[in-house]
């Protein structure tokens, strides 16, 4: 069993724990994870794919992202701010998404928000929150990895304020990890920013 710690795949190259559980994982991890995502339709679609993982294991998500960009028009966020009543009952019908009617109802809520703001806003608030890297601890275990930062609940609150929702400390650290504003790739991991080679 795991303390933790980084663990060697099949290939030899040691990861981070969570990434070996499944092959999904492993590519999620080495190609996706902690990697910078910006554009605010990017950043829409993982908003709205972390708070439809609350309570659920990230893989859930990650097996069904494909049938979410479908039922979801790609996370365009002009897009889905039009969508209709006769779309909420697609969405709720759909097999191939989470049909959480509370999840559903804030991802649409959340659309017709940022429908209103300029390009480039909700990119420029959520990378604002950005903790300085030469602050933070490089993380050897799982235990050294925070769920909650003073940062994650500072971007939660400034969500909320202008009107999104299911955005709480938890899911906004989530997408700070996912979006690559912290790196929480373990110190001896093979994807590791600042050792990976990657830029």
């Amino acid at each position: 069993m795991s303390d933790g710690s980084v663990l060697a795949g099949l290939d030899g190259a040691l990861r981070c724990p969570w990434a070996l559980s499944t092959p999904d994982y492993v590519t999620y991890h080495d190609e996706e994870w902690g990697r910078p995502v910006h554009g605010d339709d990017a950043l829409f679609e993982r908003l709205s794919l972390e708070a439809f993982q609350s309570g659920l294991s990230w893989i859930t998500i990650l097996r069904r992202r494909p049938g979410f960009r479908t039922a979801f028009s790609d996370f365009k966020i002009a897009s889905v701010a039009v969508f209709t009543d006769e779309d909420r009952a697609r969405l709720l019908a759909d097999p191939g998404i989470i049909r959480n009617r509370a999840k559903v109802d804030a991802t649409l809520a959340n659309a017709r928000v940022l429908a209103d703001w300029a390009p480039g806003d909700l990119d420029e608030l959520i990378w604002s929150h950005a903790p300085d890297p030469a602050g933070r601890p490089v993380p050897k275990t799982l235990a050294d990895v925070p769920a909650v930062t003073e940062e994650s609940t500072a971007l939660s609150k400034a969500l909320k304020k202008r009107g999104l929702r299911f955005v709480g400390p938890t899911t906004a650290y989530a997408l700070m990890q996912a979006c690559g504003l912290v790196d929480d790739h373990l110190e001896a991991c093979v994807s590791r920013l600042g050792t990976s080679g990657d830029a």
